[in-house]
C-alpha cells in the first residue's frame, strides 16, 4: 500500500468514540483501503468544522494525514448524510447492526470494494424500505459471500450430494446444508424446512430489487433469521451487541 503523507478516501463511518477532551476516534470503511481507524481532532468542539461531517452512517470524503500511531482527519466533506437513518429508531438500530456486521467481519486495511458498495447501498435501503427484516437478511447473505463465508445451500456439506427438495438440516460449524442422512447423524445440526431453504437460496442468488418483491410467511422468516444468526455468530465467534437491541425493538413494536 502506498504510504503517502496525506491521502483522500471516500468512507462510510461505522463507529465513533470519544477520545481525549475534544477528539473523536472513528472506525471507517473505504473502498480502496478497507477498514481504518482514524482520529478527527477537535471534532467534539461545537465550533469545529468537522463536527457535522463525521456522524455515524454518513458517506464522506476525508483528507487524512499520516500519524505516528493513528492517522488524522484534516478535512471532511459529506457526500450523503443518509438522514432517514436518524429520525426513526428502528432504522437507526438496523443501521447500527449493518455497521457492526461490517466492522466485525472486516480486517483492518484489507480492501474489498464490493463490501463498501453493498454497505453504502444498504444504508440507503434501510432508510427507505418497508421491510427492514428482509433488507437485513439480504445484506447478511451477501456480506457473508463478499467476506468469503457464503453458506453452501445446494449440496450436502458432508457428502456433496445434491440437496433434494425435502426438509433437510443446517449446521453452522459445517458451513451449510446437510441431507437428512448426514444431518440426523450430527448432534449440532438443526432441522431446515424446505421453505426456509428456498428462501435462503433465493436471497443468495438474486439482486436486491427482485428479493424485495417476494413475501415470506412468518414461520419461514423466523426460521431464516435463526439460521442466519447462528451462522454469523459461529463465523465471528461472538454475539453482536446490536442484535439484543433489535430483539427488544421487535418485542415492543
Amino acid at each position: 500500500m502506498s504510504r503517502e503523507r496525506v491521502y483522500r478516501v471516500d468512507a462510510l463511518i461505522l463507529k465513533r468514540a470519544d477520545m481525549g477532551e475534544a477528539d473523536r476516534l472513528l472506525t471507517i470503511y473505504t473502498p480502496a483501503r478497507g477498514k481504518l481507524r482514524v482520529v478527527a481532532k477537535g471534532a467534539r468542539k461545537p465550533q469545529s468544522r468537522k463536527s457535522g461531517h463525521v456522524e455515524l452512517f454518513t458517506h464522506v470524503n476525508l483528507q487524512i494525514a499520516r500519524g505516528r500511531s493513528l492517522d488524522i482527519v484534516t478535512q471532511a466533506e459529506i457526500i450523503d448524510p443518509f438522514l432517514a437513518l436518524r429520525g426513526d429508531l428502528s432504522r437507526t438500530a438496523y443501521a447500527y447492526y449493518a455497521a457492526e456486521l461490517v466492522d466485525q467481519f472486516a480486517e483492518e486495511e484489507q480492501a474489498n470494494p464490493a463490501v463498501f458498495d453493498l454497505l453504502r447501498d444498504a444504508f440507503g435501503w434501510i432508510g427507505q424500505t418497508g421491510d427492514l427484516w428482509l433488507t437485513t437478511r439480504f445484506l447478511e447473505m451477501h456480506l457473508l459471500a463478499f467476506f468469503g463465508y457464503q453458506p453452501q445451500l445446494h449440496n450436502c456439506v458432508l457428502g456433496d450430494e445434491p440437496i433434494e427438495p425435502v426438509d433437510n438440516y443446517f449446521d453452522a460449524a459445517q458451513g451449510g446444508v446437510l441431507c437428512p442422512r448426514h444431518g440426523e447423524a450430527l448432534k449440532e445440526a438443526r432441522p431446515l424446512s424446505l421453505n426456509a431453504l428456498k428462501a435462503l437460496r433465493f436471497m443468495q442468488s438474486r439482486e436486491y430489487a427482485e428479493v424485495m418483491r417476494v413475501q415470506f410467511g412468518a414461520p419461514t422468516r423466523a426460521e431464516v433469521e435463526a439460521v442466519m444468526q447462528r451462522y454469523i455468530q459461529h463465523v465471528l465467534e461472538r454475539r453482536l451487541k446490536s442484535t439484543d437491541f433489535l430483539r427488544l425493538l421487535e418485542r415492543t413494536s
